[in-house]
Order: C-alpha cells, then sequence, then structure tokens
C-alpha cells in the first residue's frame, strides 16, 4: 500500500493549555528515543498540592485516535484506568488486506516495556537477598570483563543499581547494520554484550545517564546467573504467572506473534523518494532479550502496571528504586530515569511512564503515583522507531493525563 508521508497538524486546545502540553510532549518524546538530556523534574516529595479530581476525557481521547488508518499508523489500542475512572477505546483495522476493524485484545511486541519486567525481576532478588544492587557486576560474572592491554577499555566497578538506571557506561552493542534483511536470524544476547563491553566504557558508572538497551540485557544474563534459571521462565514465575497475565511471553527465536494481534507496518523509502508499507510482523527479536523481547497486551500490561504502581509485584523498600533518579556528575544533564521507568510532571501531577517500540508497534505504560490515573496504549506506528514520537501516541498520551475534566463515554 501506497503512501505520500505528510505529518498531520494536530490541534490541542481541547486537551491541555500550551505549556502544560509543550512539557508533556518534550517530556514523551525523550522518554521514547531515550535522549537523556533534559533537566531533571523536582523529585515527587516537591509536589504539593494534587491536581483536581477528574475523570478521562473522553472525547478527547476518541479525537486522538479518530481517523486511523493514515499515514502515521494503522491502528490504535487504549486503556485508560485508575480511581477517577476508566476509559477503554480502539481504532484501525487489523490488516491492510481485508481492512477488518482492529482487535482491541490483540497482543503486540512491547519492546522496551520489557525493562520494567527486567528490573521488578531484578529487585524481587534484591528483596531476598540474591542480589546486592551495590556489588559489582563484575564479581557476579568475572569472565565478561576481561583485563584489556589497552587500559582505556578497562572498566571500574560497575554496581547493579547502574545497570538499572542507565549509568553504567557500557556502549551500544553490535548488531545488524541491515535489520529489517535480518529480521529472521538469531543474534544472541550474549554476543551483543561481548560487542559492547570489547568497546570499553563510555564514562565512569554513575557519572552520566545514557538510555540504552544494553544494561537490560546484561541484567537479563545476570538474573540467569544468579537463579540458574533462564530470564523468560523467571519472569513467568515471579510476574506473569502470579498476575495472570495470558497475553504476555517471550518468543525467543520465534518471530512470530501468537494468538490475536494486529499487522505492524514500517513505512519505508523507495529510491524515487516516495514510500510504501512494509508488513512487518513477524520478527525476530532475540538480540532484545531482556531489554525488549516481550510480547504483550494492553489488558496485560493495564494489570502489570496497577499492580506494579501498588506495591504488589516488587516489595516497598526495593520499589523505592524505580522512583528515585540518581545523582550524576557535575557538569552533565540531571537524570530522568529511576529503575528504569521515567519521571515527568504535568498540570501539577508527577507521572512515571515507560515506553517501548519495534517496528511496527510502539507503546507506552504510565500512572501517577497515587494511581488516581493509568495509561497503557499500543500503536501500529509505521514509524516506530523514528527519532520523534508518532503523532497518534502523542494525542493519546497527552488527552489521556489532561486535567479537564471530560466524559467517561
Amino acid at each position: 500500500m501506497d503512501r505520500t508521508r505528510s505529518a498531520p497538524q494536530p490541534t490541542w486546545s481541547h486537551i491541555v493549555q500550551f505549556r502544560a502540553r509543550t512539557a508533556l510532549a518534550a517530556a514523551l518524546v525523550l522518554g521514547l528515543t531515550g535522549a537523556a538530556t533534559a533537566p531533571a523534574l523536582a523529585h515527587p516529595s516537591a509536589v504539593t498540592a494534587p491536581a483536581e479530581r477528574s475523570a478521562p476525557d473522553g472525547k478527547a481521547l476518541r479525537e486522538a485516535i479518530k481517523g486511523l488508518p493514515n499515514a502515521d499508523a494503522t491502528a490504535a489500542l487504549v486503556r485508560v484506568g485508575g480511581t477517577d475512572g476508566t476509559w477503554r477505546g480502539s481504532a484501525g483495522v487489523h490488516d491492510l488486506v481485508t481492512e477488518r476493524k482492529a482487535d482491541p485484545h490483540g497482543r503486540f511486541r512491547a519492546g522496551s516495556i520489557t525493562k520494567i519486567v527486567t528490573a521488578a525481576v531484578a529487585l524481587q532478588l534484591a528483596a531476598e537477598g540474591e542480589l546486592d544492587l551495590d556489588k559489582p557486576v563484575q564479581d557476579y560474572m568475572p569472565e565478561l570483563f576481561p583485563k584489556q592491554k589497552d587500559e582505556a577499555k578497562n572498566f571500574l566497578p560497575i554496581p547493579v543499581r547502574s545497570l538499572l538506571n542507565y549509568t553504567s557506561g557500557l556502549k551500544s552493542g553490535d548488531g545488524f547494520d541491515d535489520e529489517y534483511a535480518h529480521r529472521y536470524d538469531t543474534l544472541r544476547p550474549e554476543k551483543v554484550v561481548t560487542s559492547a563491553i570489547a568497546k570499553g566504557p563510555e564514562h565512569d558508572p554513575g557519572a552520566e545517564q545514557h538510555y540504552r538497551n544494553i544494561g537490560y540485557t546484561v541484567l537479563g544474563l545476570l538474573i540467569e546467573r544468579v537463579t540458574g534459571d533462564s530470564y523468560a521462565h523467571q519472569a513467568s514465575k515471579r510476574i506473569f504467572r502470579p498476575l495472570h497475565l495470558r497475553d504476555t511471553y517471550f518468543p525467543g527465536s520465534d518471530p512470530r506473534i501468537r494468538g490475536p494481534h494486529n499487522r505492524g507496518y514500517q513505512s519505508m523509502e523507495r529510491p524515487d523518494g516516495t514510500t510504501h508499507l512494509v508488513d512487518v510482523t513477524k520478527w525476530n527479536q532475540t538480540d532484545r532479550f531482556a531489554a525488549g523481547d516481550m510480547i504483550s497486551s494492553t489488558a496485560d500490561l493495564e494489570v502489570f502496571t496497577r499492580a506494579l504502581f501498588g506495591g504488589e509485584v516488587v516489595p516497598q523498600p526495593q520499589l523505592k528504586e524505580m522512583f528515585t533518579l540518581p545523582e550524576l556528575g557535575p557538569d552533565v544533564p540531571e537524570a530522568m530515569f529511576g529503575a528504569g521507568l521515567q519521571r515527568m510532571e504535568v498540570d501539577g501531577k508527577v507521572v512515571w511512564l515507560k515506553t517501548g517500540a519495534r517496528y511496527g508497534y510502539t507503546n507506552m505504560i504510565a500512572s501517577t503515583e497515587d494511581g488516581t490515573r493509568t495509561l497503557v496504549y499500543s500503536v501500529n506506528a509505521t514509524d516506530a522507531k523514528g527519532l520523534d514520537m508518532n503523532p497518534v501516541a502523542q494525542r493519546i498520551a497527552l488527552a489521556a493525563f489532561s486535567s479537564r475534566v471530560g466524559d467517561e463515554d
């Protein structure tokens, strides 16, 4: 199906005031692209008066997903919840061939939302005394960090906590130059980690914060080391089964999405400058491992989000790690992420979130600190790995956390 890319110009006046929405949009884009360069927001304890309670703005949410499929997305699944009320919605199509309606219960590639599951498993192990967050990862897996002849490539001790909050100093590991051409190939996470370590450190542990997959890939291997079990089985045993998440699993080298799902498409450019959509639903995500290999549904992720923020997944002493921004070195941008989660503030409300994107799918889980508002969405974005936030996804997030008193229809 041919498309000519032309970014829509959404009208925001019905969602939030200009200053608030600008701050939110910037934070969301940073969360998606992983550019931890914006000034840190105030610590949660600095927030004083809570925002006025309001039901989800159903009208704004309907407008956010109206008109799909379009150049930016083929479908969208949205669940807004919390103590202030709920809203459910879906739009678009299951696929561009039959054009039947999108399945609101469809599964999708959750991308980097996987990191929150990984963080939760690691923090559970810390609570059980099996993992020490202050202990260097080198002590657990010394074979991964050989002594280099080039001293510049030798690592200082990397605390496990630094893996969780993106301050390890590890550089990205090598992958396929042309990911689409190798979408059915298997790239083991061990090879990704080995290539990253061979590059040497980017900075001392804790000195800077850079959002990357590599720390969570190492965490997955670390979980396997301390448990003597596979990461996927530990995640299932500790989180998926207790919460009855029936749609959530790790596919391993299987490129398919098992069960009901909406097709994912990626916009690709032709030599003449025009674009066309390519079906990218099938993709081997082995290299993403504990950083982004999970498949889930909006219903499952909503259950997980409520349970996580409600203290049912990670014990409270360790859960604080997710909501604690690390103190970094001098003359560097302040931190935006705790152990996995990103912090932002809009209309006086503190929101903690995690985005995730794989080709064909862009997603988010988010919640206010007090649980009055939660958001889970999955958008079948045609630019899921683009530098900017997908316009449909951005409209959903802005509408979901609006302070406007809306309807619940």
